[in-house]
């Protein structure tokens, strides 16, 4: 982070999926954040070693300044997300994901309604935690403006075909919020308040 203790807004979408032998992916497309547009892959293998793949150095500082993994790795990586289909373009990875029916939720809410009233709603309708603090200390609230559950797609890794997306489980284990047990495709509001 940048030392502030001013919070700080990331907005874009999360999309999640799990795939046959184990290999579990969360992918961020980040439009709005403190460094600018960025993208990144959270990426659990078999053994559950935690790689993250990033678009740049920069935005490797900033996820690793709140999260933890084994590994990460800078290299040249698309991802283009516009909260109905997700598809992610590097030489390690190639994923795509196509969204079913969306569930909006566009109002926004102030950041207490998130922590007390949305939290148990969310872990009731789609198993996640909506603010916790992470591995760094920080503190984050996470606002969903929509989702939608994945109905389509695949992923070749290092030059094998995945198959179908299924669920991201067992976690990936970087910090307090898990992706939904279903994939999914989240456009969503991140609130962060450094340690």
């Amino acid at each position: 982070m940048t030392g502030s203790t001013a919070r700080q807004r990331v907005v874009g979408t999360i999309s999640s999926a799990g795939f046959a032998g184990g290999h579990r992916f969360v992918v961020g497309s980040w439009r709005v954040t403190p460094i600018g547009p960025f993208c990144d892959v959270m990426w659990a293998d078999p053994s559950s070693h935690r790689t993250l793949l990033a678009s740049s150095d920069e935005a490797a500082g900033f996820i690793t300044s709140i999260y933890d993994f084994d590994e990460v790795r800078t290299l040249a990586l698309s991802v283009t997300s516009d909260g109905r289909t997700t598809r992610v373009d590097s030489d390690v990875l190639r994923l795509w994901l196509e969204g079913g029916r969306l569930r909006p939720l566009p109002l926004p809410r102030p950041l207490w309604f998130t922590r007390y009233a949305e939290a148990p709603i969310a872990r009731l309708l789609m198993g996640v935690h909506t603010c916790g603090v992470a591995p760094s200390g920080a503190r984050e609230w996470y606002q969903t403006t929509g989702w939608r559950y994945v109905r389509s797609g695949g992923a070749v890794l290092n030059g094998e075909d995945l198959g179908p997306p299924g669920s991201p489980r067992p976690p990936l284990r970087v910090g307090f919020s898990e992706p939904p047990p279903k994939p999914s495709i989240v456009s969503v509001r991140v609130t962060i308040e450094p340690a």
